[in-house]
């Protein structure tokens, strides 16, 4: 059963997330500050953290910045009640898999989380490596290193440079991307793409503004390049 951490101040919306993902057969963990929800991540382990925004106290990209830095594996899914395309990258640029805006639809909650269990199941059983110099993925361990040292990915980046490497030199769509990563039923827009390339080249390009590796491929997408 996946283990959710909900992190909402109003009390009102964590009874009604709660009650619809239990529903669901989902064991959920609530807080109600940034600060319990960290505690509780660091005792609890939960696979998935339901995250709001606006906090007392740390503010939700705050709380997203520390799970993220100690739990490079954990999905994260950010509420806003901010609709502008700032918060929303900003949410991104923070670590977080995903976004709401309220108010939600707890159904699209449901589907969002299920999307993103599937970004973070563990598909292979054997151990397996691809390589491209000087990048090496190892998908039994899920760890991705350049130069033999280790980068640390997000469960949405991780899926994202294997979608790459597993198709090199292939100039591939913003929307094939969306599909591959995020499942057919995401209802985001593909502006999440680019947060998430943006933040995979501050990783791993020796100069993101001048990319080698994933190159942009003007009017389709991006395209992942064997220097």
């Amino acid at each position: 059963m996946t283990k959710i951490l909900l992190v909402e101040d109003e009390e009102s919306i964590r009874k009604f997330v709660k009650i619809n993902l239990e529903r669901e057969n989902y064991m959920v963990l609530e807080a109600g500050t940034g600060e319990a929800g960290i505690e509780i991540a660091r005792s609890e382990r939960p696979e998935i953290v339901v995250l709001d925004v606006m906090l007392p106290g740390i503010d939700g990209f705050e709380v997203c910045q520390v799970l993220r830095s100690e739990f490079p594996d954990l999905g994260i899914i950010m509420l806003t009640a901010k609709a502008e395309d700032y918060d929303k990258i900003m949410g991104l640029q923070y670590g977080t898999d995903d976004y709401m805006t309220k108010p939600f639809n707890p159904t699209e909650l449901t589907l969002r989380i299920k999307s993103l269990e599937r970004r973070l199941e563990i598909e292979e059983v054997k151990s397996e490596s691809i390589i491209h110099p000087p990048f090496k993925l190892d998908t039994y361990s899920r760890r991705f290193y350049k130069d033999g040292e280790e980068i640390i990915l997000t469960p949405t980046e991780y899926q994202i440079i294997k979608y790459f490497m597993e198709n090199p030199k292939k100039a591939l769509r913003r929307d094939d991307i969306l599909t591959k990563v995020w499942g057919e039923d995401f209802l985001g827009d593909s502006k999440i793409v680019d947060v998430n390339i943006r933040r995979l080249r501050s990783k791993i390009e020796r100069n993101a503004a001048k990319p080698e590796y994933i190159e942009t491929v003007w009017g389709v997408g991006y395209r992942w390049s064997e220097v």
